[in-house]
């Protein structure tokens, strides 16, 4: 691979066998895909529901077998914010000890200090302080929940951080908040990002480049600026009307 490029798909192709009455059928979720993702950048992967988007994450991730194809990756610890932080975390157990659990399951060992230390630093880090550490999630709002998330994503320095709809869940001023921590971690930390959101709005200012899909196809990929101001393709026109963008 390209020396900047750290995910490389070709001909990915991943379906699912769905029950349709007495039979099965089988239904391709994504269909010959080539893509990159490049170190450092933050890269959108835009679409309605149900053209691919999360599952070509569980893909880069290893999750789901492709049927065809191959994903070739240098990417160490690879981890995964999901959209909804109200389900992503154990309501019984403290925010301490979900923080920690990265640490403990990581090749290197830390003690019991260390690890409280790496929470109190991290949760610095996400905009929080140490009195957070022995509350549980049900006391914390969803933005609050969403940069514990975030936190515990990062406690073990991430070669690549997957964000499906990470802000979805969110109150409109909360969004703005929390992506505006995701785009201060990365460039403090000069983390590579893959966003997957419907909210082409939010990526024009948020990403360097973004790839649309339609039916598991990427259909345009390109800088914002340019992929806004002269798309190529009907759908990707038709997302951006549909956004009041153009």
């Amino acid at each position: 691979m390209a020396e900047d490029i750290i995910v490389k798909g070709t001909d990915v192709t991943v379906s699912f066998m769905n029950k349709v009455g007495n039979r099965k059928e089988k239904k391709t979720v994504l269909d010959g895909l080539d893509f990159d993702v490049r170190r450092g950048e933050i890269l959108g992967l835009a679409g309605e529901s149900g053209s691919g988007k999360s599952t070509l994450a569980k893909a880069v991730l290893g999750m789901v077998p492709l049927e065809r194809g191959k994903i070739e990756s240098e990417v160490t610890n690879p981890q995964m914010i999901f959209q909804d932080p109200y389900s992503s975390l154990n309501p019984a157990k403290t925010i301490s000890w979900i923080m920690q659990e990265p640490l403990k399951l990581g090749k290197k060992k830390y003690s019991s200090e260390e690890r409280l230390s790496k929470v109190e630093e991290m949760l610095c880090e996400v905009g929080l302080d140490a009195g957070y550490m022995q509350r549980k999630p049900g006391e914390l709002s969803g933005g609050q929940r969403q940069r514990i998330c975030i936190g515990t994503a990062l406690m073990q320095a991430p070669g690549l951080l997957i964000a499906d709809e990470p802000v979805s869940a969110l109150d409109v001023t909360i969004q703005a908040q929390v992506l505006d921590l995701m785009r201060e971690i990365h460039r403090k930390k000069k983390l590579t990002i893959l966003f997957i959101s419907h909210d082409l709005r939010t990526m024009y200012n948020f990403c360097d480049r973004v790839m649309i899909l339609q039916k598991g196809k990427i259909v345009e990929s390109g800088k914002p600026y340019d992929l806004y101001r002269d798309p190529k393709e009907p759908y990707t026109r038709l997302l951006l009307e549909s956004a009041g963008i153009i």
